[in-house]
Parts: structure tokens; C-alpha cells; sequence
């Protein structure tokens, strides 16, 4: 090898000859226990770049290209070495890193300028417990629920990704599983876990839920079922939305019974008459005589209400003494007219309908805290629920969670019902001030 001689080390690329092929030697600074940022596969004994990962000291040299061979890294013969091999001898190295390198031939065409779009990941990810990342290292651990910004999805199968927020403190992009490569891997899991538990699933589906069928006012809505079974939840596209002044989003909130969002509710209209207002609701049933018309309710004839439903009006509705009772997507709308906030109260199943109409609800889990503390909660409240109601309060929380959890747009844990009231109010107070993620067909 007769590399040419370098006059001037801030040269980091040139040429040379080895073993009679012409070669590339390039220099590269790599700070102490941060990743180069490329990844290679194994062709026979080569071993060749197979990605650059932004934000990383090999991509901003601008010198290691995708297909390029490395023949030696710091006097080290790479060929015929294993990646693992080749991982673990760059982990340790730090400092001037010389490589010699056999140019890729593709000609690559110019990389298009990718756009960054935003999403909002509807599982947990942890690249430790993933044999198949191409690199556990720079792999992107994160939760349901944060925001990715995804930089290139140039390989479909490994997106490269900053979590919301570390974009600053974090250069270096991380691999995300691609969204229907994810896809693919969750329907598998979801096979392989049936042939496994037919029984299982079925008597959860059934004999749990029957149960409470029961129960008086069943409210459902319009033509869902709890959630989409066909629909396998990975990514879900995100843009920034500023509510105006004049047009507030209506806030919904959802819980398991027993977990204080109707007194949340009931405060926030008490104690804000100017500011907060619930929709006006649909019934079938006759009048009394102290109320009015269009203020405690809209009355409507039966076949009106029926005719409604099938045109899908109604954000959730259901039968009580062989009268319908429902809230409809208009009364909603006539509160956010008005310039006030609307608050409210739904089943799980009604979410769906909600998010498709162009209301824009921010919606807001209320969970329970700990058994020992609800029980303590509840006595206060002159209630004392037996040791099962308290397991099934914690089972429907998990339940609503697991089904419905990418619906909500943050969590209060109501341990106490003055702070979880005041977190609620900061919340929604926030809406003003800041913009907030929401689905992009939203704004289409």
C-alpha cells in the first residue's frame, strides 16, 4: 500500500494501491463511547457498509459511503472478519480512525431531500430485546405514546428516528422498525399467540364482558366495536395544530366509573359558569314540566332520533327506560360556537366516532391510583367497595388502556381530587398557549 504522502493533515481523503486494487484511505475523528453511526453486513469474507446513520461522525465526514468495503481500520485487517467482530474492535476505539476502503461502484444517484415526518408511536420499543435491529446500539428505545421525527425511511425496515426533545442533547439518529415491517412482526406474534391460547382469548371475550351487558344505560357507538381487531397499531402521522381563540377543542374525559372524572366535570362547570359547558343531550322521552327545550334537552320524536343514528349523528347514544338518550356531533359543535369549552364524559367505544368528526376532542385519561389508596378515596366519598370491586376498577383501567390508549392525549393519575382538579385545569389551559400534536388528517 503507498498511500499518497499527506502535506496537510486537515487531508482526509486520498488514494493509494492495495494488493493492486486502487483504494480510498480516509481519516476519521471518533469521540470515546459514541457509536461511528454505520452499520455493515457480511458479503462472503468482505464486509461491507450497508447504512449511514444521520447525525453521526461518519456521516458528517461526508467519506463512508453505503457499499464501500473496508479493508482495514487502523492497520487491522477487517476481511474475513464477522460484523459482530468488526463491532466490538470499533467500540473500542477512539481517536484518528484511518480507514482503507474499496469504493462502492454503484453510482449512487444524489440522495433526495427527504422530509421529516412526525409520528406518534402507539407501542413500546426497546432495541435490546430486538434480535433483528441491525444495531442494538443504535437502536431508539421508546414508549407508546411519544413523538418520533423521522428523518429518512430511505431502508423501509429500519427508519432512522429522533425521539421529540432529544433531537439537541442526542446528534445521532436511532433505527426504528420500519412501519410495516412492525406490521408483519406484530401479526406474527398475534398467530403464533392464538395457536398457542384459543381458549384463553375466547373466554376473556366472553365471559368477562357479558357480565355487564346488564347493566341499565349501555351507551355504544355508532358502528365500532371497542377498537378495530384487523388494525395492527404502530405509527400514526402528527402535525402541530394551534387551537384558535375563538374555536376551543372540546375536552373529553374517560375513565373507569368510580374514578372521579363526573366531579372533575361537575367542578370545572361550577366553578368556570363563563368558560365551560356541557353539550345539550337528545332524548326520545316527553317533557317535564320544568324544563326547557333546547337547555336540559333536545326532544325529538323516536323516528327522529333513528333517522339521526343511521346518518351517524350521534357521538354515542343508547336506551334507558325504553326512551334514547344520546349527544350528537351538532350539540357538541353549538358549545364551540358559543366560544366556550365543552366537557365530556364518554364510553371508550365512542372515542373513535369522536376522533373522526372534525371537532379535534383532546381527550384525557382519568386512571385510578393504587387499590389501597382508591379504597381510601372512595370511604371519603361514604363508599366502601368490596376488595373485587376494586380489582375490576384496576382491571377496566388496564383494559381501557390496552384498547383504547391511542386515542388519549395525556393521562392524570386522580390520587387526590384538588390536585388532580388542578392538573386538569393546567392542562387545558395549556391548549391556549401551546400548539399540541394531533393526528394530520386532522388538518387535511
Amino acid at each position: 500500500m503507498q498511500p499518497e504522502p499527506v502535506t496537510n493533515e486537515k487531508v482526509y481523503e486520498n488514494f493509494g494501491l492495495y494488493g493492486g486494487e486502487t483504494v480510498k484511505i480516509v481519516r476519521i475523528e471518533k469521540a470515546r463511547d459514541i457509536p461511528l453511526g454505520a452499520t455493515v453486513r457480511n458479503e462472503m469474507d468482505s464486509v461491507i457498509i450497508s447504512r449511514i446513520v444521520k447525525g453521526g461522525a461518519a456521516e458528517k465526514s461526508g467519506l463512508l459511503h453505503e457499499g464501500d468495503e473496508v479493508l482495514e481500520i487502523n492497520g487491522i485487517e477487517i476481511r474475513g472478519k464477522d460484523v459482530n467482530e468488526v463491532f466490538d474492535l470499533l467500540a473500542d476505539m477512539h481517536g484518528t480512525l484511518t480507514f482503507v476502503l474499496i469504493p462502492s461502484q454503484q453510482s449512487k444517484p444524489p440522495p433526495a431531500k427527504e422530509t421529516v415526518i412526525h409520528v406518534k408511536a402507539h407501542f413500546d420499543y426497546d432495541p435490546s430485546d430486538d434480535p433483528y435491529v441491525p444495531c442494538r446500539e443504535l437502536g431508539l428505545s421508546f414508549q407508546k405514546g411519544d413523538i418520533l421525527h423521522v428523518i429518512s425511511q430511505e431502508d423501509p425496515n429500519w427508519w432512522q428516528a429522533y425521539r421529540d426533545g432529544d433531537e439537541d442533547n442526542q446528534p445521532l439518529a436511532g433505527l426504528i422498525p420500519g412501519k410495516s415491517f412492525q406490521q408483519q412482526r406484530e401479526a406474527m406474534k398475534q398467530t403464533i399467540e392464538e395457536d398457542k391460547e384459543p381458549e384463553k382469548s375466547g373466554k376473556l371475550w366472553c365471559a368477562k364482558k357479558n357480565k355487564k351487558k346488564r347493566k341499565k344505560v349501555l351507551y355504544n357507538a355508532n358502528k365500532n366495536d371497542d377498537y378495530d381487531n384487523e388494525e395492527i397499531l404502530t405509527y400514526e402521522e402528527m402535525s402541530l395544530y394551534h387551537q384558535p381563540a375563538n374555536r376551543k377543542r372540546p375536552i373529553v374525559l374517560i375513565g373507569p366509573q368510580n374514578c372521579g372524572q363526573n366531579e372533575l366535570r361537575q367542578r370545572l362547570m361550577n366553578n368556570e359558569v363563563d368558560r365551560f359547558a356541557a353539550a345539550v343531550p337528545h332524548t326520545t322521552r316527553s317533557r317535564r314540566e320544568n324544563e326547557v327545550a333546547g337547555r336540559d334537552y333536545h326532544f325529538i320524536s323516536r323516528q327522529a332520533f333513528e333517522t339521526d343514528i343511521a346518518a351517524g349523528k350521534f357521538i354515542e347514544h343508547g336506551e334507558f327506560e325504553k326512551n334514547l338518550y344520546g349527544t350528537s356531533i351538532d350539540s357538541v359543535r353549538q358549545v364551540i360556537n358559543s366560544g366556550k369549552i365543552c366537557l365530556l364524559n364518554l364510553h371508550t367505544q365512542s372515542l373513535k366516532t369522536l376522533r373522526n368528526s372534525d371537532l379535534k376532542p383532546y381527550i384525557i385519561f382519568i386512571a385510578p391510583p393504587s387499590q389501597e389508596r382508591l379504597r381510601a378515596l372512595l370511604a371519603k366519598e361514604g363508599k366502601n367497595p368490596k376488595p373485587e370491586e376494586l380489582r375490576e376498577i384496576i382491571e377496566k383501567t388496564r383494559e381501557m388502556e390496552q384498547n383504547n390508549g391511542h386515542y388519549f392525549d395525556t393521562a392524570i393519575v386522580n390520587s387526590d381530587l384538588d390536585k388532580a382538579y388542578q392538573e386538569l385545569l393546567r392542562l387545558i389551559n395549556k391548549l391556549d398557549t401551546e400548539p399540541q400534536w394531533v393526528p394530520s388528517t386532522w388538518l387535511r
